[in-house]
C-alpha cells in the first residue's frame, strides 16, 4: 500500500498521447492503465482499437497505481487517491472541451484497476459520453454493497467484458455493474470470455474497435 505521509495523490504523474493533436482531431480517446501498468502500454492498446482522426490521451497514475486497494474495499480505503483519480479525468474532459471537443464526442476505456476507474467515474458523473469501454473493471464497493447511482447516461454505449473466472473482479460484480449502467439509460454490450487469463484477448479488441466505430460515426 502507498504511503499517505509521502505521496500527493493529486500529483500528475504526466500524459503520454497519440493520434492527431486535439485541436486537429474530431474526437477524444482516455485511456486508463491498469495496477502497474503504464500510458505507454494503453496507448498501444488505444492504437489497436482506435480509429483515425481520434486524439488519443494516457494519463500516468502516480506510481503505476491510481488507488491503494482493492476496488471491493469500502471505498474510503482508498482515498484520497480515488478522488484524485477521478480529478485528472475531470482535467482531460476540460482539456478536450478546450479544444472544441464535447463530452459526448470522448469515449473512456479502461483495463482492469483502470476499467474500474472509468465505470466508477461514469455512474458518479452520468451523462452523454461517446462510449466506454470496461475491459475487466466494476463498480466499487463490497460484495452486496448497493450500487445504485442516480442520473442518465443518456444512452451511452457501453462494453463490458471479462473472463469467468477473473482472480480480481469477479463476474457477479461485471453482471451488477452493467444491470446499474441499464438503470442509468446506457446502452449495455456485456461479454463473458469464459477461462480468459487477466488480460485482453484478440477479440474484446475487436468488440471494442466495432463499439468506437459504430459510436463516433453517430
Amino acid at each position: 500500500m502507498m504511503s499517505g505521509s509521502k505521496v500527493d495523490p493529486h500529483e500528475d504523474g504526466g500524459i503520454i498521447t497519440g493520434g492527431p493533436a486535439l485541436q486537429d482531431a474530431s474526437g477524444a480517446i482516455i485511456l486508463l492503465h491498469g495496477r502497474g501498468g503504464s500510458a505507454a502500454e494503453t496507448i498501444k492498446l488505444g492504437g489497436e482499437i482506435g480509429l483515425r482522426g481520434l486524439a488519443m490521451l494516457a494519463p500516468q497514475a502516480f506510481n503505476h497505481t491510481w488507488y491503494p486497494e482493492s476496488f471491493l474495499a469500502p471505498p474510503a480505503m482508498n482515498e484520497p487517491w480515488l478522488t484524485s483519480a477521478m480529478k485528472r479525468i475531470d482535467r482531460l474532459l476540460e482539456l478536450c472541451g478546450d479544444f472544441a471537443i464535447p463530452t459526448h464526442r470522448v469515449a473512456i476505456v479502461g483495463f482492469s484497476q483502470g476499467a474500474c476507474l472509468a465505470t466508477e467515474y461514469v455512474a458518479r458523473n452520468p451523462r452523454r459520453y461517446c462510449a466506454i469501454i470496461g475491459f475487466t473493471g466494476a463498480l466499487f464497493g463490497p460484495i452486496g454493497s448497493d450500487l445504485f447511482h442516480p442520473g442518465s447516461l443518456e444512452s451511452t454505449p457501453v462494453l463490458l467484458t471479462s473472463g469467468d473466472p477473473d482472480p480480481y473482479i469477479p463476474w457477479s460484480r461485471v453482471v451488477e455493474t452493467a444491470q446499474q449502467f441499464r438503470l442509468m439509460n446506457a446502452s449495455v454490450d456485456l461479454r463473458r470470455m469464459e477461462g480468459r487469463s487477466h488480460t485482453v484477448s484478440s477479440e474484446e479488441l475487436d468488440a471494442g474497435q466495432q463499439l468506437l466505430c459504430s459510436a463516433f460515426q453517430r
